[in-house]
């Protein structure tokens, strides 16, 4: 996985709350066990006309909006536990999504994708989709060690678990940091051995 640290995007507004994962990637596209692919049917039901033509009403599919931030209304990523709300996200480019609140499975499972959730209060959110819904050409900026988002004159903080947070900088999945310990472990194991 890639390093994650300081990174500037554009971003599309999806003023909507309560956005479940079964909006987010519905059940039907459930079928793969590889992350691979998911990226296509990411918001299949809004995205497109049940004809399968595009909805060109829909913010991803509108050409003004582009980047790798997703800004999404309240309680982003409700609903079930599926991870493949999180492989979808990845795999369609976003490297990271702005809410006033996240379901906490779906936290996890996007932390653990390298996707990383930013937390923010209702009233920046608020003025982060207007900012960009009157200028599409908006510039947000992600500092991952300061904990900071920032666009224009405005900047807000936000938590991560520590772990999570050493995981998105160094490009680490869970087996990646166990790997960068193995001296460490049998180490551990040569002082435990009976």
């Amino acid at each position: 996985m890639s390093t994650f640290n300081t990174f500037t995007s554009t971003a599309f507004p999806l003023a909507v709350e309560n956005i479940d994962t079964d909006q987010i990637i519905p059940a039907r596209f459930l079928k793969a066990t590889s992350r691979d692919g998911f990226g296509e049917n990411l918001f299949r039901d809004w995205r497109y006309h049940k004809d399968g033509s595009l909805n060109a009403d829909f913010v991803l599919n509108q050409q003004q909006y582009s980047g790798s931030i997703l800004v999404a209304g309240h309680n982003f990523g409700c609903g079930s536990s599926r991870e493949h709300a999180a492989w979808a996200l990845k795999d369609f480019g976003f490297n990271v999504i702005i809410s006033s609140f996240f379901a906490d499975i779906f936290k996890g499972n996007a932390l653990n994708n390298h996707v990383l959730p930013i937390q923010v209060t209702p009233a920046f959110l608020a003025k982060l989709l207007v900012a960009i819904q009157e200028n599409p050409n908006t510039e947000i900026e992600v500092n991952l060690e300061a904990q900071t988002v920032a666009f224009g004159k405005e900047k807000a903080s936000f938590d991560i678990n520590p772990y999570k947070k050493m995981c998105l900088q160094k490009g680490y999945d869970d087996i990646d940091f166990l790997v960068s310990n193995l001296s460490k472990i049998k180490a551990f194991e040569q002082q435990h051995i009976y």
